[in-house]
């Protein structure tokens, strides 16, 4: 499933869409009251899905829109400022199911998005991340990432490098 990080100015708003998607099985990731808190919690993940409230996400999804689906729930007025093709718009108010339809949607479309990743690919990078969060005392977030921008770096796939760590023979990340 992916990460869903609801991000708006209203403490109460941030409350309520985390409490509908959580009691219908959608796990939530991180809540943001700022922009700049949205930015920093983005490079921490790898994908996923955005809900945001409160202020526009065009610059945000102009940055991360290759690996975030981002949903704006605003006023008709707001939604109607955005002009990023990128962002998804519901209008506010509306009901929850609405909202809920918005993120199942989402979710699809995130999974066409991915890499697909046979089983056995897809323990090894996990079994690699375990040992990297044991060795390095680091969250599991920044542990795919660790091994993402080195896989980037050296033109390698992530499951090759996953193998090399657990083989033992890269102590860089």
């Amino acid at each position: 499933m992916p990460r869903i990080i609801i991000a708006g100015t209203s403490e109460v708003s941030r409350a309520q869409l985390s409490r509908l998607l959580t009691a219908s099985g959608f796990n939530v990731f991180r809540l943001c009251a700022s922009e700049g808190e949205l930015r920093r919690t983005l490079n921490e993940c790898e994908d996923g899905i955005v809900l945001v409230s409160g202020f526009q996400p065009e610059d945000i999804s102009a940055d991360f829109g290759d690996s975030f689906q981002f949903l704006l729930i605003g006023r008709p007025e707001t939604l109607s400022a955005c002009e990023s093709p990128g962002v998804f718009k519901l209008a506010y108010p509306c009901p929850g199911s609405a909202v809920l339809g918005a993120v199942e949607m989402l979710t699809q479309l995130h999974y066409m998005r991915l890499p697909h990743r046979s089983d056995g690919d897809r323990a090894l990078v996990e079994e690699a991340k375990r040992l990297l969060m044991h060795r390095e005392g680091i969250d599991e977030p920044t542990a795919h990432r660790r091994m993402q921008v080195y896989a980037m770096r050296h033109g390698i796939k992530m499951t090759d490098y996953a193998a090399q760590l657990l083989q033992g023979g890269s102590n860089d990340v």
